[in-house]
């Protein structure tokens, strides 16, 4: 019986923090990576590295602005209110909580402003 090979921990540390990516590609399209790879003097590590590098950089600037986006429309279009026991902050988010308000609101007399002041006096 053969004996299992043991490999160093050093091997061991190295694979687990270098672990092996692989893709399966048609021939042609291998050899053209394989060929356009030579011209620039690349290996394919070299290259996935570089291309994960530039699609972070391109990511980071639309996650930003789509949180900063976020944020805005939170800010002006959230419906808040404190609670008349502890004083925090409650947030308007459920459907039923939201059809209550405007039920509340519309039989309170709620419009706009400039609405109102166009109304005649009673």
């Amino acid at each position: 019986m053969a004996k299992k090979k043991t490999k160093p921990p050093s091997r061991e540390r190295y694979e687990k923090n270098n672990p092996t990516v692989s893709a399966r590609l048609p021939v042609e399209i291998r050899d053209k990576l394989r060929s356009v790879l030579r011209e620039m003097g690349m290996s394919l590590a070299e290259t996935l590295t570089a291309l994960a590098n530039e699609q972070e950089l391109r990511l980071k600037p639309a996650e930003e602005a789509r949180k900063a986006a976020y944020e805005e429309a939170r800010s002006r279009y959230l419906v808040t209110f404190l609670c008349n026991v502890c004083g925090k902050t409650i947030e308007i988010t459920n459907p039923e909580t939201k059809k209550a308000v405007a039920t509340y609101m519309s039989e309170h007399g709620w419009g706009h402003s400039e609405c109102h002041k166009k109304k005649p006096a009673s």
